[in-house]
This record gives C-alpha cells, sequence and structure tokens, in this order.
C-alpha cells in the first residue's frame, strides 16, 4: 500500500538522482596601475596607453591627465597572467626608454 504523503508516490522515477553541476568560481581579476611622477614625458605615458592598453588617442590623453593630476588612475582590468603581462611590458618598455614609469597591479 502506498504512503498518501510521499511525495515520490505515482511519479515512477523515485530511482532517479538529479546531479547538479558544481559552481565555478571566476577567477579574481586585477587593476592594472599606472603611477604619476615628475620625469617621464607626458607623450610617452599617452603612447605607453595607445600601445598597451589599446586605447585611442582622446582616451590615452583623458587617462594621462588623470594620472598627472591624481597622481594614479586604473589603466585596465585583467586576469592575473594578463596584468603581471601587461605591468612588464609597460615597466620594460619604459627602462629600455629611460623613463622613470611605474606600472603596478592589484587584485580587485
Amino acid at each position: 500500500m502506498s504512503d498518501p504523503n510521499d511525495p515520490r508516490d505515482g511519479e515512477g522515477d523515485a530511482g532517479v538522482v538529479l546531479q547538479t553541476k558544481p559552481k565555478t568560481k571566476r577567477p579574481p581579476l586585477y587593476k592594472v596601475l599606472l603611477l604619476n611622477d615628475d620625469y617621464t614625458p607626458m607623450e610617452f605615458v599617452v603612447h605607453v596607453l595607445e600601445r598597451f592598453f589599446g586605447m585611442t588617442h582622446a582616451q590615452a590623453f583623458e587617462v594621462m591627465l588623470t594620472v598627472h593630476k591624481k597622481g594614479v588612475a586604473v589603466v585596465g582590468v585583467f586576469s592575473h597572467e594578463i596584468a603581471e603581462t601587461k605591468v612588464g611590458q609597460v615597466m620594460d618598455f619604459a627602462r629600455r626608454h629611460q623613463h622613470p614609469l611605474q606600472c603596478t597591479m592589484e587584485k580587485e
């Protein structure tokens, strides 16, 4: 005899187990920051922003002014590996051109 309170009664699939997909966690993102200094020419900073961050000249000019006025600006948000690569590229490029420009990254 069946139990009238059994929610499985009459469904015929009492043995089926529903499997749930484990939720995958998104990797953390990292902000790439450009820091102001008193020696790197503004034109060089604009060039770096265009070359390594794909900004238009107008966008790069605005970000450069933010760096100049506020001392720092976020120039992009990336996965850890990409952020690390961008920081390395900017720092290497600045050193090769003998500028003290600093670029760092921090977890968002």
